[in-house]
């Protein structure tokens, strides 16, 4: 058995051999196309030691090469052993195009359509072919092959969604579904994505870390009844009783022989949410197969009324356990054995756990201090754990699932005074926040038209980050939602061009990253709400904002902002007094009010 990355990578291309490849491609993902995926579909992790959640591997005999974007620059070369891997820049390069290049004439390069999608394919196959080389389905995943301790997929139940916080029933989404299936003269549609099922069948699981979902797939029909493949182990009386008579059950496992039962229908299948093994099914059953987006992205993106209700209270108790948390930090002794980064994360892990409603974190919280925040998804661990020291900062991004709604927040604090640049950096940080919270634009607005307002301050000193601004959040569902982002596409980061609807909750987190030195975010959720404005000639959207928390006015350069810039400050603080204030007792609520007095200077 190998017991590190080299002798694993090692055993890996014995197996190719074996298999009779020459490659072998390894995407972080799952046969739901996840963003986070349970402990059995970690291959990557396992392969490379990558802990990032966006990444794929390319295992040639001779070389290997691993992917991943700006996001982690700094993370796969701390974690990926440079002497076995390539660090390639996505998107400047890509798996497809470095296969293109490396691929030798006869060369076999195995995939497995179980986790990877048709653009793979559809990029892949033609770049190999004119090297005279063949891209090769594989049955068995060869990395499964050699991962001796691979652990099982998750047997826990799934849990019925109650209603009063879906907002509306299972049976009445599917019927939302099939009017647009009949509508579009569909007979049915895929369901692969884990949050889509969980969605519109109105269950939740325990299946993958973090994210609330059951390993499923399902079908949708043009008369509101459904085909639901999942593990019999899995359904409890509850849900069998929640499903009721026009969702009929079959074993996870049976999934893919019954797509062969679909001869002559007109299904519709999401590319960007469906692996190709659905793609290579149905075109073999004789299907008509229509590239469509799965039905239920845009009405689960749209939080309805008692979702965004839901969202609102889970942000209020949120935001005070933060503040709670905030003000430990600020006056915990920093001298050896004082804070660090792992016992940071755990006492705001403890101090969600003490409302009595937290379920599970919506990600792994991201405690960086000092250097260490500058990577951008960093993951402390005993080998990386710093101490909070004087003159640094410490940056945490971290998240909450509770039954009314998902949350994800970062703050950075001043550890000790702050130099000149930390404030100034972080000055222009918050006010391109500001200037995306304030924003006023037409509905039909794409995120990728907002995405400049947030680096406007950044861009005039020269200066930005390699992320994109914001993303959807799910209602207890996904930490990282689509079809909404603010992003440009000219920086790498897909789905701005997606029209922004009232209802929709984003993120709005712009930062700025000192690799060595220090790291900088400022995010709270938002909702996009209609908006009046006296005059207005057009339907007018903007944000409410949603989280909760203070905001360090230690590292505040109050002469860079403007007067509406200092207004908004006081107005949030003032927001954040009033609405968390209460639940907060002693020490704790008199800590808030003092960090939430208005502006001076």
């Amino acid at each position: 058995m190998p017991t590190d990355h080299h002798a694993r990578l090692a055993a890996l291309r014995a197996q190719l051999a074996r298999d009779g490849l020459h490659g072998f491609v390894v995407p972080l993902t799952d046969e739901h196309f996840s963003e986070y995926v349970g402990a059995y579909a970690r291959r990557l992790t396992w392969l490379t030691g990558f802990e990032g959640s966006a990444g794929t591997a390319v295992v040639l005999a001779d070389r290997a090469a691993i992917f991943t974007d700006g996001r982690y620059t700094i993370q796969v070369r701390d974690q990926v052993d440079g002497a076995d891997w390539e660090y390639r820049p996505v998107p400047e390069d890509s798996p497809a195009a470095w296969l293109g290049e490396h691929a030798r004439e006869g060369d076999r390069i195995g995939y497995d359509p179980w986790v990877h999608g048709v653009h793979f394919v559809e990029r892949a196959r033609p770049l190999l072919e004119a090297k005279g080389a063949t891209l090769v389905a594989v049955e068995r995943n060869p990395v499964d092959a050699v991962w001796e301790d691979q652990p099982a997929r998750s047997a826990a139940p799934l849990e019925v969604h109650p209603e009063r916080f879906a907002g509306r029933s299972a049976a009445a989404k599917r019927a939302a579904i099939a009017d647009k299936l009949k509508a579009a003269g569909l007979d049915a549609a895929v369901l692969s994505a884990l949050d889509s099922v969980a969605w519109a069948f109105n269950l939740r699981g325990r299946d993958v870390s973090h994210t609330p979902v059951g390993l499923a797939y399902a079908l949708v029909h043009d008369d509101a009844t459904a085909d639901l493949f999942v593990s019999p182990e899995k359904v409890t009386e509850e849900v069998r009783a929640s499903l009721g008579n026009g969702v009929r059950l079959h074993p996870y496992d049976a999934f893919a022989t019954h797509l062969d039962t679909l001869s002559g229908k007109k299904i519709a299948v999401d590319p960007e949410r469906s692996v190709a093994a659905i793609f290579d099914a149905l075109g073999h059953a004789g299907a008509d197969l229509v590239r469509r987006r799965d039905p239920a992205v845009l009405p689960k993106a749209i939080k309805n009324g008692a979702e965004q209700a839901g969202a609102r209270a889970a942000h209020a108790r949120d935001g005070a356990a933060v503040a709670r948390f905030l003000r430990w930090v600020e006056e915990a002794p920093l001298a050896p054995g004082g804070v660090d980064e792992l016992s940071a994360s755990d006492k705001l892990e403890a101090l969600r756990r003490e409302t009595g409603e937290l379920r599970d974190l919506s990600f792994d919280t991201i405690s960086g201090a000092g250097p260490n925040g500058a990577i951008v998804h960093y993951r402390s661990s005993d080998r990386t754990n710093r101490p909070l020291e004087p003159g640094s900062l410490y940056l945490v991004d971290s998240g909450a699932q509770y039954l009314d709604g998902t949350t994800d927040i970062t703050r950075t604090v001043a550890v000790g005074e702050p130099s000149a640049e930390h404030r100034d950096r972080f000055t222009r940080v918050l006010r391109g926040h500001i200037a995306l919270s304030n924003a006023r634009f037409p509905a039909g607005t794409r995120g990728s038209q907002l995405d400049t307002l947030a680096r406007q301050y950044l861009w005039a000193a020269g200066l930005d980050y390699a992320h994109g601004t914001g993303h959807g959040v799910g209602s207890f569902l996904s930490v990282h939602e689509g079809p909404q982002r603010i992003a440009s596409s000219a920086s790498g980061f897909a789905g701005g061009d997606e029209p922004l609807r009232p209802g929709m909750i984003l993120s709005n987190e712009p930062g700025y990253y000192k690799a060595g030195e220090y790291g900088i975010r400022f995010e709270n959720l938002v909702l996009v709400v209609p908006v009046e404005v006296a005059g207005a000639e057009a339907e007018l959207l903007g944000f409410e904002v949603l989280t909760l928390a203070p905001i360090d006015r230690r590292l505040i350069e109050v002469g860079m902002l403007n007067p509406d810039e200092r207004a908004w400050i006081d107005d949030y603080h003032a927001r954040v007094a009033r609405e968390i204030g209460p639940r907060l007792e002693g020490d704790d609520r008199r800590w808030l009010e003092e960090k939430c007095q208005p502006l001076q200077g």
